[in-house]
């Protein structure tokens, strides 16, 4: 099995602890109580995360620095201020320019909580900190492809798996990570049989109790919901084929956080997928204003997602005009990013090449078809599809 391979076993899990139970620690280097007893802890908090969440970075970067001046031996204001760069990251993971801070806050995080780790009162807060920061830098270096970093990384994280579900009774943030755990614990050896020698030493989840513990916190936790809520969107769209329930999710989260570029791009995916149009082009329209105004955020690659749903919502319309122009912004934007085999720019080529060849532009559409053809392989619809417009475009002489 390849590194790559094996990384599939685990990567998974490396996301389950993304934000767990505030009520459940956080303790001072002095003593053993609970910085959840304070309330202004609570309450600054919660603030930054709404910050950060709403893609305010610096205003959400300086109460998370407040709380580590006052806490500065607890792994909690580092692994938020990692937190912070994390979703800095998220609306292009293309972009590096956020990992090398990223990493030095895990890993401050990480040095914290190890000493959690042996105060035997603390042993759960500490593996609850050392799960999310070794699972965060996981997930990070396999999208950087770095396999090896990446395995070695979230195996870490999977070793401090059982200390945070060792509670008997779970409150409904504590219930995050569990609904993770059995809903992925299930979804590996359902997608990868191959895989399943190697999770014989982990206990068996239950993927519909999964499902049913993150519904829960997605609309009973405090804490933790928004992530909750992230999480359910993705797997309900992605792996459980549910675009009405992952629709549900997005809108909350869209209308929560309106300037969260990740929240927007995902929202208006759903609204078009869903075949909701009218609502797609008004929110796709919005996301395009805020990448044309510069908005934290707000970038090539939402952009790409944003002209792409606009150009077949006007071509529907049958509005040649407004649908090449869109077509033509969303092959540019994935231009700026290198981005010439995603689906998107294909199929924004085979659309202009259909635009000039109705206008009577043979040479210009035979381009956009060669292109197509030049970056994808053999057996992609998109090149089945260009290969047979040209054969197309040549049997009538053109």
């Amino acid at each position: 099995m390849n590194l790559k391979s094996k990384w599939l076993i685990v990567f998974p899990f490396a996301a389950l602890f993304i934000f767990n139970d505030i009520n459940q620690s956080y303790a001072t280097d002095a003593k053993d109580s609970l910085l959840i007893a304070d309330m202004i802890v609570q309450i600054e908090a919660t603030r930054a995360l709404n910050d950060m969440y709403n893609f305010k970075f610096r205003k959400a970067r300086r109460q998370f620095n407040w709380l580590k001046q006052d806490y500065k031996e607890h792994p909690l204001p580092y692994f938020l201020l990692g937190l912070n760069e994390w979703w800095q990251i998220m609306p292009n993971m293309n972009i590096e320019t956020h990992d090398e801070q990223f990493l030095a806050y895990m890993d401050t995080s990480i040095m914290k909580a190890k000493k959690l780790y042996l105060v035997d009162s603390l042993k759960v807060e500490g593996a609850f900190f050392l799960a999310a920061s070794y699972g965060f830098k996981a997930r990070l270096y396999s999208d950087r492809r770095r396999w090896i970093k990446a395995a070695g990384h979230a195996n870490k994280a999977l070793n401090y798996l059982d200390d945070c579900r060792s509670k008997d009774e779970l409150s409904p943030e504590l219930l995050f990570g569990d609904g993770l755990y059995n809903y992925f614990s299930v979804w590996i050896p359902d997608n990868y049989p191959q895989l399943r020698p190697f999770l014989i030493m982990f206990d068996k989840g239950d993927k519909e109790l999964g499902l049913d513990q993150l519904r829960e916190v997605a609309r009973n936790a405090f804490y933790t919901r928004t992530e909750a809520q992230y999480w359910l969107m993705r797997i309900l769209f992605i792996e459980e084929n549910d675009a009405q329930g992952a629709l549900y999710e997005s809108e909350y989260l869209h209308k929560t956080y309106p300037d969260n570029a990740f929240f927007h791009r995902y929202y208006t995916r759903l609204l078009f997928h869903t075949g909701r149009f009218a609502k797609a082009k008004s929110v796709a329209e919005d996301l395009l204003m805020k990448i044309d105004s510069s908005y934290t955020g707000y970038e090539q690659n939402s952009g790409r997602y944003a002209c792409f749903y606009l150009a077949k919502i006007w071509e529907s319309n049958l509005d040649q005009d407004k649908a090449f122009y869109y077509y033509q912004r969303t092959v540019e934007f994935a231009e700026e990013i290198k981005a010439l085999e995603s689906g998107y720019y294909l199929y924004a080529l085979l659309g202009m090449a259909h635009i000039y060849d109705k206008r009577g532009k043979k040479d210009e559409a035979k381009k956009c078809l060669r292109t197509i053809r030049k970056n994808s392989s053999r057996k992609d619809d998109a090149n089945k599809k260009a290969k047979a417009y040209l054969k197309s475009l040549k049997k009538h002489g053109d």
